[in-house]
């Protein structure tokens, strides 16, 4: 858990005893509470159901869906909303997400309608698209939609559920009037529930960083091996003929690189340790490059990036005009056997890694690979190369750089709390049913769409 969720966590905790004496109070009945009220609900817990809307979504299938999600440890909020002027959909997505002030997915069944938003760093604007689209179905009842849409959700969403909603899923709101006398007992046990939390999400978090270095690992081991092989190849001798010691420092540097590569790779316990490996072979590999200009009596390569499309391939030689499936074009450095295959209208030799999907190239693949990648193109350079890119839209995100130690980008993960602090032409889900409305039938206000400006 991050210093900023452990403080939101304490602060909490110390406000626990006036949480108390609230919902103490007397139930308002079944009027519309509004956006303040719902953002506040959703604080303590995934699911809230306005008064007013009640009858779509009973207590019993709230609670189940709270502790599906919070079972799931994700920062995923569903509301379900009465269509009434306490929820004016013209930005309701962003008035609802400020007032609840914490990164994450956020799905919203306002009358008959649905549509979710969510911010970058925890599901991309594709996906959230792809989600909405699938659910969305004349007639369907609101329990059918939002289970749908969180079943399908939570396996893509990242992040972890906020601190802020504490303890079981599904527990009952009302709290007996003898609980005043039991305070002291409750804020003991609340702390003691503070650090369940904080040391579940350290573990969890552990996980995570474990199950990404060891894809790496496969990945690194691959460029260790194949740069050996380079070595190999070159089958240079100190002692040749015609050695010079430019040539032995160019080869020193390269066996140099080789063993350090191998010794930081060992060491590595985190995916951001493994940047350095991948500069530390992106510097050999010029060396090699340099130490063979050097015996065929070549000009000496000018220090360029990698070949964009597969590291191993070498130093560049040249730019060319590239355009990923669904991207825009873009300049990227390239080998000369993939500038000829460019050149030729033929795809290039592109470096494939696991994904759940199977192979890919490494560009459509998780954010995993960003220290990889990073450490061949330095941070500055590789967002530009990759925009567009599934790899690439993972690398801008705020989340980039606490989850896999890039450095390059700061900000908030999912589950952390940022109040307003959020980009709200990040945070949509693109277009809501192509007319204005907001789906599943609901039409709201004509030509007035849902989230104005996303």
């Amino acid at each position: 858990m991050s210093t900023r969720q452990t403080a939101t966590a304490m602060a909490g905790l110390l406000l626990l005893p006036f949480l108390l004496l609230l919902l103490l109070a007397p139930a308002a009945g079944a009027r519309s509470a509004g956006i303040p009220d719902a953002a506040a609900a959703l604080r303590q817990g995934p699911v809230y159901v306005d008064p007013a809307a009640a009858g779509q979504l009973s207590k019993a299938d709230a609670d189940a869906l709270a502790k599906k999600i919070k079972d799931a440890d994700k920062p995923l909020f569903v509301a379900v909303l009465p269509a009434n002027q306490q929820y004016p959909p013209q930005d309701l997505f962003s008035n609802l997400r400020t007032r609840t002030g914490i990164t994450g997915l956020y799905a919203v069944r306002l009358g008959d309608g649905f549509d979710a938003k969510a911010d970058r760093t925890v599901i991309s604007q594709a996906a959230v698209r792809n989600l909405v689209t699938a659910v969305r179905q004349p007639g369907v009842d609101a329990k059918t939609e939002l289970n749908d849409f969180v079943d399908q959700a939570l396996p893509t969403v990242r992040g972890s559920a906020p601190a802020s909603w504490g303890g079981a899923a599904g527990q009952d709101s009302s709290v007996p009037t003898g609980a005043l006398i039991g305070l002291g007992a409750v804020v003991v046990a609340g702390g003691a529930g503070i650090y369940a939390v904080t040391r579940r999400n350290r573990l969890r978090k552990e996980a995570e960083e474990r199950a990404a270095l060891d894809r790496l690992r496969v990945v690194v081991d691959e460029d260790i091996t194949a740069f050996g092989e380079e070595l190999d190849r070159l089958d240079f001798q100190p002692g040749e003929p015609g050695a010079t010691d430019a040539m032995r420092a160019d080869y020193e540097h390269a066996l140099d690189a080789y063993d350090r590569s191998k010794s930081l790779m060992g060491a590595a316990t985190r995916p951001g340790e493994v940047r350095p490996v991948t500069e530390t072979l992106e510097d050999g590999r010029f060396a090699l490059a340099v130490l063979a200009a050097r015996r065929e009596g070549r000009p000496l390569p000018e220090r360029r990036a990698p070949c964009f499309f597969d590291p191993r391939h070498g130093p560049s030689v040249a730019d060319r005009t590239w355009t990923p499936a669904g991207g825009a074009a873009r300049e990227v450095p390239v080998c000369a056997a993939d500038a000829a295959r460019l050149d030729d209208g033929l795809d290039p030799q592109a470096r494939t890694v696991e994904t759940d999907a199977g192979r890919r190239p490494y560009w459509e693949a998780g954010p995993a690979y960003g220290p990889w990648a990073g450490g061949y193109f330095g941070g500055g350079m590789l967002p530009g190369l990759l925009v567009g890119t599934m790899l690439g839209s993972m690398l801008a995100t705020p989340a980039y750089a606490s989850e896999y130690g890039g450095g390059d980008f700061q900000g908030f993960q999912g589950g952390d709390v940022s109040g307003a602090d959020f980009d709200p032409g990040d945070f949509g889900s693109g277009d809501f049913g192509g007319g204005g409305d907001f789906g599943g039938g609901g039409d709201f206000g004509g030509g007035g769409d849902f989230g104005g400006g996303f």
